[in-house]
């Protein structure tokens, strides 16, 4: 480990472009560290204003340095033996009385692999409790389940984010780069010169209009139709003979499956659901086809939906059906969002996996990283339940009454944020780590002050499977501890079974080891082998098995399936119910709700809400709106408004924009309390990934102003979903 108070090369604190920065501490100067960007491939020396305000946080107003315990006057300072015998006394009751699934255990996205890892550990050995998962289920578990059951590997972008700037053609759905990952521009200058960049988005972001003035095409369905574009482009794919029938041989299987299940998808009746015209389908579509080099690329905006699953599944199809994925110049990929999703994912956070991206169910995989811990394979316990059925079961007969959080606040982020708030109430402990006081935090009942990413050691691994370094370049200030050294103490003062090293490079080998031989597998890996390439400029992408130079680019022979093929599987829009209800013409007030990102904000704000010049950007929750819709609804810019869903009220700012559909409303989810957005979503997920709907919430807006203008009456209507008379589909769903 490095000497505290050194220039350290490592990376930004935020998305999972993980932009390469150098700090340089600042002993006396106004922030803890200097940072500069650093030539790196991902961000190429640029920052976005998150990187560059992001030493802001080392010493943001209400760092937390000493651990607190709540009494009857609430929060208050402690000593760690005193936060740590409440804790451990806490647990062991509750597991005494109820057993060990009665404590549960929410991890996070930006937590390192080495933390990661071992929380999973700490939650299976030695809480013993299958209750474990993570706030990446409300991120990436769509794409991760499509990319399994297609692919047979869950990796992000299979190709580094590099291969981007040859492109000519990107299909972009559900994603506003522009404002999320702001560096990754560069990487699509080559597709917008010709004129080939096509963003898929309700909403005229900041990334669609980046294909003006004949640098690509807009695609503006309405909301939650993603699916059904889909499908329409592929059923264009193939009826123009588009398709690469040798490639579909050779590689897949699959197919005829998926072309019965397009057939009834003509561009006409495509353009009745979604809005988007015949003739912009069609141009589409050829394009992809076409171009000299297309990749299609997906986020969370056609991710996060209850058939999210399906509708990535849905994109790979295409991608299949076009020849991309494993073909030099052209592919598939999904951008993570959270700094460390991908790794996050793959060691042991989510519910049902263990190190390596294993399955726990499986009695060999349970069995080799029992082997690595010293314990026998029977004492692990089964797989768990994924987020949303974990907050749910808070304080509900025979769920849980301890939750241990780390590295989330889902208070904000979790959906129907009014029942996560009552279910945190309703436990008998709830501990939160964290380096400022969350609004989960300040509902704890332990809160454990942890360090950030300037005084740590430890190991991401980025949108595109590359496993980089996070270097210490400060101390943390005195009373902050890693949760390394947390989760092993408990551990200890647990009476736990195997070894709990702190050390951030030795808990990298073992997870090193757990993984050998998984999809995942790190084993070629250590902290100093990724020091000397970082040095010499060379990357390490997972699988890196031991003898290896690791795999820049998966699928170039094979897939990941025992048979070596992609697997093209059918879907269709499911939830017919919900989409006739979309379809009705929507009464005055009633719109579409969907949530997203703003660029000056992170996730839950919990961060970024703190740093002076992000929150004077952006210090309200603003909700887009059409002008002639909020003509309709007697709203001015400006105005504040009222959102009202099935699950509760938000408040917010109206901000008026004829790049929003005038059946729709966009609101950020990075602000808490009466602002939150997830005050409105509601908990219904994705069977598959159990993914939340966070992308299509029908609201009501009105105007909070007591001298606000009558709104006019009558439907407030795009061309949109709407039934189809005949519809093959939903004839079959409902017989």
């Amino acid at each position: 480990m490095p000497v505290p108070n050194t220039v350290a090369q490592t990376h930004c604190p935020y998305c999972a472009l993980q932009c390469a920065m150098t700090l340089t501490p600042t002993p006396g100067g106004p922030t803890p560290v200097v940072v500069e960007g650093r030539a790196f491939p991902t961000n190429r020396g640029g920052l976005c204003k998150k990187g560059w305000t992001s030493a802001e946080l080392l010493d943001a107003p209400g760092r937390l340095t000493t651990p607190l315990v709540r009494d009857d006057g609430g929060l208050r300072p402690a000593t760690w033996d005193e936060a740590l015998d409440r804790l451990v006394a806490g647990i062991t009751a509750i597991r005494r009385e109820d057993g060990p699934d009665a404590v549960g255990v929410f991890g996070g996205g930006g937590l390192t692999n080495e933390k990661a890892y071992l929380l999973g550990k700490f939650a299976r050995v030695a809480l013993g409790t299958s209750r474990i998962d993570y706030n990446g289920r409300f991120c990436m578990s769509s794409a991760a389940a499509a990319g399994n059951r297609a692919f047979g590997v869950d990796r992000g972008l299979p190709f580094p984010v590099t291969d981007l700037d040859d492109a000519d053609t990107i299909l972009l759905l559900g994603s506003n780069v522009a404002a999320t990952m702001p560096p990754l521009l560069s990487h699509l200058a080559g597709a917008r010169a010709a004129g080939g960049l096509i963003v898929v988005d309700p909403r005229r972001s900041q990334t669609a209009e980046l294909t003006a003035e004949g640098a690509g095409l807009h695609v503006q369905p309405a909301p939650g139709t993603d699916l059904v574009v889909l499908l329409g482009l592929t059923h264009l794919v193939i009826a123009e003979g588009l398709a690469d029938d040798a490639y579909l041989e050779e590689r897949t299987t699959g197919f005829d499956a998926v072309r019965r299940s397009v057939a009834s998808w003509w561009p006409e009746r495509v353009q009745e659901h979604t809005g988007v015209p015949v003739g912009l389908l069609r141009e589409v579509a050829r394009r992809i086809a076409r171009g000299r080099g297309t990749y299609i690329l997906t986020g969370r905006g056609v991710e996060q939906h209850v058939d999210g699953t399906d509708t990535a599944t849905a994109a790979i199809n295409l991608a299949l059906v076009l020849g991309l994925p494993g073909r030099p110049g052209s592919g598939y990929g999904t951008l993570t969002g959270q700094g460390n999703g991908q790794g996050g994912r793959e060691h042991g956070q989510k519910c049902d996996q263990l190190p390596g991206y294993r399955k726990i169910a499986d009695p060999e995989h349970r069995a080799a990283i029992a082997a690595v811990w010293g314990v026998d394979p029977d004492s692990l316990p089964g797989p768990g339940v994924p987020a949303v059925e974990l907050l749910q079961l808070m304080g509900a007969e025979g769920g849980i009454r301890a939750l241990l959080v780390h590295g989330a606040n889902v208070v904000v982020s979790g959906p129907d944020a009014g029942a996560i708030r009552a279910g945190l109430a309703a436990l008998d402990l709830l501990v939160v780590c964290d380096f400022v006081l969350s609004e989960t935090a300040a509902l704890a009942d332990i809160v454990l002050p942890v360090t950030q990413w300037a005084e740590e050691e430890g190991t991401m691994t980025n949108l595109e499977g590359r496993v980089i370094r996070r270097r210490r370049a400060i101390a943390p200030p005195p009373g902050v501890r890693s949760e390394l050294d947390v989760l092993a103490e408990l551990a200890r003062r647990l009476g736990a079974p195997s070894a709990w090293p702190t050390e951030p490079a030795v808990v990298f080998d073992e997870l090193a080891r757990a993984s050998a031989g998984g999809v995942a597998d790190y084993s070629g890996l250590s902290h100093s082998l990724l020091d000397e390439q970082d040095e010499a400029g060379i990357a390490a992408h997972w699988p890196y098995p031991e003898g290896s130079a690791g795999t820049p680019r998966l699928f170039l022979t094979r897939f990941g399936h025992d048979d070596g093929r992609g697997r093209l599987v059918a879907v269709k829009p499911a939830h017919a119910e919900r989409i006739q209800d979309e379809a009705r013409p929507l009464a005055p007030g009633n719109l579409t709700l969907i949530t997203g990102r703003l660029l000056e904000h992170y996730q839950s704000g919990a961060q970024t809400r703190r740093v002076p010049e992000l929150a004077s950007a952006q210090p309200r929750a603003q909700a887009e709106l059409h002008p002639a819709t909020a003509a309709r609804l007697g709203i001015a810019d400006g105005d504040e408004v009222v959102l009202r869903s099935a699950r509760g009220t938000a408040e917010a700012v109206a901000r008026l924009t004829e790049g929003i559909r005038m059946d729709t409303v966009f609101l950020p989810f990075h602000f808490p309390e009466t602002q939150s957005a997830n005050l409105l979503t509601g908990a219904v997920v994705d069977p598959i990934s159990a993914m939340p709907e966070f992308k299509r919430t029908t609201v009501t807006v009105t105007a909070a102003r007591r001298d606000a203008r009558p709104p006019v009456l009558g439907p407030v209507r795009e061309t949109g979903p709407v039934p189809v008379p005949g519809d093959p589909t939903r004839e079959e769903e409902a017989a």
